[in-house]
């Protein structure tokens, strides 16, 4: 089965092969609207980072622009902005996000140095958290079961609810302070 093109999606979606395609012909620019943390972990080669926060406020380049983030929910609502706005260009955002980009093969840059993605982070303090307190309920006192127990709950609070004060911690800390 094939990937539909841009012409089967919305008039405002690129397939992740279009925009590979017109973005090595210099046709649009692309503007990648997730944070600089998450920019240098991977991104489209010559893209530019402008968060979503900042988007509405900052200079954009002229002519078409294609707005990309992670998995296209935040491209979308910084299309409906500036669409609203009366941006005078042709805009569109990349249907699927990053992870469509990488899923078709692309290419992306990667800062070197750059911290793990976020949720790898999470993944691994909850787990190791959980270990933690399995280990200790084993060989301490009981009690440090409500560690695993703990984390498990606010895992599926976050689920649930989408907020992650784990990741929100761990977006904090020194090593994921980034300029992109």
């Amino acid at each position: 089965m094939t990937s539909p093109t841009s012409a089967q999606l919305s008039p405002f979606r690129l397939s992740p092969l279009d925009l590979s395609r017109q973005h090595g012909e210099h046709r649009l620019t692309v503007i990648d609207v997730r944070e600089p943390m998450e920019y240098v972990g991977g991104h489209i080669p010559g893209s530019h980072n402008i968060p979503l926060s900042r988007l509405a406020s900052s200079t954009l380049p002229e002519g078409p622009l294609v707005l990309v983030c992670q998995g296209g929910n935040r491209s979308e609502k910084g299309l409906t902005s500036l669409l609203r706005a009366g941006h005078p260009y042709p805009l569109s955002s990349l249907d699927g996000g990053m992870g469509a980009w990488q899923q078709a093969g692309l290419p992306m840059e990667r800062r070197p140095g750059a911290p793990l993605p976020l949720m790898r982070q999470v993944q691994i303090a909850a787990g190791g958290l959980v270990l933690l307190g399995v280990i200790l309920s084993q060989t301490v006192a009981p009690g440090w079961i409500w560690l695993a127990g703990f984390v498990g709950a606010g895992l599926t609070f976050a689920g649930i609810s989408g907020f992650c004060g784990m990741a929100r911690l761990l977006a904090a800390m020194p090593w994921n302070r980034v300029r992109a």
